[in-house]
């Protein structure tokens, strides 16, 4: 309903015991099913609403806002260079040629290409003939999707159809050959040519151009409600929000931190509905977008982009260089605040013995350094 990443939607299931008989037999289908208590003396589950809290008297709206720069993209595709995608230069792994019977070459399996399990099994009619040209469509289709790519459909098929060809098995093969296109539905060789050409298409076109202009300004006390499922939450004095969410209980409780701050005025949870993002290309070589978890507005005229992290992984490292980029190109186009970058991991913060004192103290238990 809300398209927000941020909400779980639910729905309430109530039956007959048949009926439950059946919704309860659909968990092997991978869906959580939780119960809970009906009638008289029940607590009602209700989303909760976070918005602006334009109605507290004890707050400075003004004094509390937050305003951040949003920049161009830096980094972007160049989609005339997937002509240079030479498939003769992979250097990827070639498969020897299987041979299946008249019968497996009329049989095409489905299978789900992260697990590699058998979804669904199609007989092809022994009238049915079925074309190269439309099993080369099929991957050119999915690399664009999954790369999200807008156009080069074209040149990307005629690459495709030179690699499967030429360079994905131990010798070169004929299309028509209906042998060939059943040992193309095995689940490595499908990984291999998707896998191999979004890996070469992101090193051929997703480009950095290596500086920014600042686009526009968001302004936190322009952010529209928004609803969440019911959890956790503190609520805030330092922040225009009037409840703070977290990804993890771990963000509660540097929120909970932060409001004992003295040097800093104000910070916000960067929510959904915020919507700042930094572009940014992460460890498979694509382009994709990274909201950081807090914005805070220091006493010393410097607004700070926070990071916290749980268990880290490979693309956490690249959103952080990309954060201090972002750091970097609005310091060098603007001048009225400091924009710094601010990396916490939960394994630092839980070794301490003592709690920092002030914000200042805080910040030097930053993971990053450039």
């Amino acid at each position: 309903m809300y398209r927000d990443p941020e909400v779980t939607e639910l729905v309430s299931v109530v039956g007959t015991d048949a009926f439950m008989d059946f919704v309860e037999s659909i968990k092997s289908e991978g869906v959580e099913l939780e119960h809970r208590k009906m009638g008289e003396g029940s607590a009602p589950k209700t989303p909760l609403v976070v918005e602006v809290d334009n109605e507290n008297t004890k707050k400075d709206i003004e004094k509390l806002d937050i305003q951040i720069p949003i920049l161009t993209p830096r980094i972007y595709r160049e989609y005339k260079n997937l002509s240079g995608l030479e498939p003769a230069g992979f250097g990827n792994k070639k498969f020897s040629i299987k041979e299946f019977s008249e019968e497996e070459r009329r049989e095409i399996i489905f299978r789900d290409i992260s697990n590699g399990m058998i979804t669904h099994k199609t007989e092809l009619d022994s009238n049915f003939i079925p074309n190269y040209q439309s099993v080369i469509g099929y991957f050119t289709q999915v690399i664009m999707k999954d790369l999200r790519l807008i156009s080069g459909y074209d040149i990307l098929y005629g690459k495709v159809k030179d690699f499967i060809n030429n360079h994905l098995f131990e010798k070169k093969v004929e299309l028509e050959n209906l042998n060939i296109l059943r040992n193309l539905s095995e689940i490595e060789i499908t990984r291999t040519i998707v896998g191999t050409f979004k890996e070469k298409i992101n090193e051929q076109t997703v480009l950095d151009k290596g500086e920014a202009e600042i686009r526009d300004y968001i302004k936190i006390s322009k952010t529209r409600p928004f609803v969440v499922k019911e959890q956790g939450f503190i609520v805030p004095r330092k922040s225009l929000f009037n409840k703070i969410i977290g990804d993890s209980h771990f963000e509660l409780e540097i929120a909970a931190f932060l409001e004992q701050c003295e040097d800093i005025v104000s910070y916000a949870k960067n929510y959904f509905a915020v919507n700042f993002k930094i572009d940014y290309c992460n460890a498979s070589g694509d382009i994709s977008n990274y909201y950081p978890d807090f914005i805070i507005n220091t006493t010393g005229n410097e607004v700070v982009i926070l990071e916290t992290k749980g268990l880290e992984v490979l693309d956490d490292i690249e959103k952080i260089k990309r954060l201090y980029l972002w750091c970097d190109d609005i310091n060098k186009l603007q001048k009225d605040k400091k924009y710094k970058m601010l990396y916490i991991k939960e394994e630092d913060w839980r070794k301490l013995e003592v709690r920092p004192k002030n914000f200042l103290e805080f910040s030097k238990l930053n993971n990053y350094f450039a």
